[in-house]
């Protein structure tokens, strides 16, 4: 079972999806933001937070635990936001052309092709998860802005709370799946999003993985920021949230 966070009203919903290593909680400053326009649902994915660690890892069992959490919720016009491994779930899913599924916002999301990976940094992963000295490295490696305190300490928790199945599989397997020939599919707005700084997915190659790939997808860069956007730039990145989620409702504020 997925454990949810809920926030807010409205239509369209807007749904969460957070990074590797992240948790529903990612998204809480950012919600805080929206909650005033839309219903904010934001789930720990399998694996993550405190969700169930339970059976296979792919993307599609992502896409298919997302397709069940719309149902269950009702959303019948709705936003998907993905941030990260969110964003490659949250590509995924649009390509199964769901209904009710009214545009894209990907948070510097990891692209429908491989991810590219230095191999020295993924071994690191695989070998020290559960260390919290490993986990406060990559906290401060992926971000251009230190992060306040009790965000620093919320992104290392959510780190070694990751179980070891989900974590193993999206290093080995997930980041490596590629669907990118699927991309056509997606026939919706999409806005990409990226910090101008971000040592993991650089502004340049989501160009070219990402928003290359799809027909009238946007980029938007935010200054002096990393790959941790929902915790180093909350303001910003609700705020073209907004900017997306006015498109589909002009009514919302």
């Amino acid at each position: 079972m997925l454990k949810v966070l809920e926030r807010g009203a409205g239509e369209p919903a807007l749904v969460f999806l957070h990074y590797f290593g992240g948790s529903s909680q990612t998204w809480l400053a950012v919600i805080e933001r929206l909650a005033d326009a839309a219903r904010c649902t934001t789930p720990d994915l399998r694996g993550f937070g405190a969700s169930e660690a339970a059976g296979q890892y792919a993307i599609s069992d992502y896409t298919d635990d997302l397709e069940r959490l719309v149902g269950a919720l009702a959303l019948t016009r709705y936003i998907l936001v993905g941030h990260s491994m969110g964003g490659k779930i949250a590509l995924a899913f649009a390509a199964r052309q769901p209904a009710g599924l009214q545009s894209l916002v990907l948070v510097a999301p990891s692209p429908p092709s491989p991810e590219p990976m230095p191999e020295a940094e993924r071994s690191r992963m695989l070998d020290t998860h559960g260390e919290r000295a490993a986990a406060e490295e990559t906290a401060r490696k992926i971000t251009a802005r230190p992060l306040p305190g009790p965000q620093f300490e919320q992104v290392v928790a959510d780190n070694l709370r990751t179980s070891e199945a989900a974590w193993r599989a999206w290093l080995q397997h997930g980041s490596r799946e590629d669907f990118s020939d699927s991309m056509d599919k997606i026939a919706l707005p999409v806005l990409v999003i990226v910090g101008e700084a971000d040592p993991v997915l650089s502004p340049r190659l989501l160009e070219q993985q990402v928003v290359g790939r799809i027909a009238g997808a946007r980029l938007v860069t935010v200054p002096d920021a990393g790959h941790l956007l929902p915790l180093e730039a909350p303001e910003a990145t609700a705020r073209h949230i907004r900017s997306e989620l006015r498109r589909k409702n002009p009514s919302a504020t």
